[in-house]
């Protein structure tokens, strides 16, 4: 009984460290979305651009499009613009979803609408703006929904709505081919 015991730790251990192991060998780019295949979450956000004109997913249904998280805090996403941009030019849809980081009261931050919307032209027009129009996130409700983990996250969503592919990090010339040809067969439907 007592070399049972002796052993239960060495096979607790030998199991965590195999647990830890493979995760060396993981991509953390690809984690699964429990969305995909799911209708993107209802939501009435205003456009970044223009506050007023209030957009929901339903105004978004029709053709395929890429929801592309971003921010100009983000420098991952700041290096991501100019291919996207150039997808847009090619004529791939993509709807930016802005991610405004938290802010803290107690020191001092509130939300300037007017200085983000500054900043956002300016970082598109050094960038290159990819964005058909940009939804503004402030409270991050659709964020949480879509359980966003950080910036940038792209999400592939069909004519009908559905969530069909989500990736994690930025759009390169690298991981572009599996993405186009993903979006290639929404638009072929």
């Amino acid at each position: 009984m007592r070399k049972l015991l002796f052993f239960i730790p060495f096979a607790l251990f030998i199991g965590l460290s195999m647990f830890l192991f493979s995760g060396l060998f993981s991509d953390p780019r690809q984690h699964g979305s429990a969305l995909v295949e799911r209708q993107l979450p209802q939501f009435q956000l205003p456009d970044l651009m223009q506050p007023t004109k209030l957009l929901t997913a339903d105004e978004l249904k029709g053709e395929p499009y890429f929801l592309n998280v971003w921010g100009t805090w983000c420098p991952t996403c700041n290096a991501e613009l100019a291919f996207l941009t150039q997808l847009r030019q090619q004529g791939v849809r993509i709807v930016g979803l802005y991610y405004v980081q938290p802010l803290d009261a107690a020191f001092g931050e509130t939300f300037d609408l007017p200085a983000l919307q500054k900043d956002v032209q300016q970082k598109l027009g050094e960038q290159g703006n990819p964005y058909q129009f940009n939804l503004l996130d402030e409270h991050r409700t659709l964020i949480f929904d879509l359980g966003v983990s950080g910036a940038p996250e792209t999400f592939l969503v069909d004519a009908d709505g559905v969530i069909r592919a989500h990736h994690v990090g930025d759009i390169n010339p690298q991981n572009w081919p599996a993405l186009a040809e993903a979006y290639q067969q929404l638009v072929r439907k």
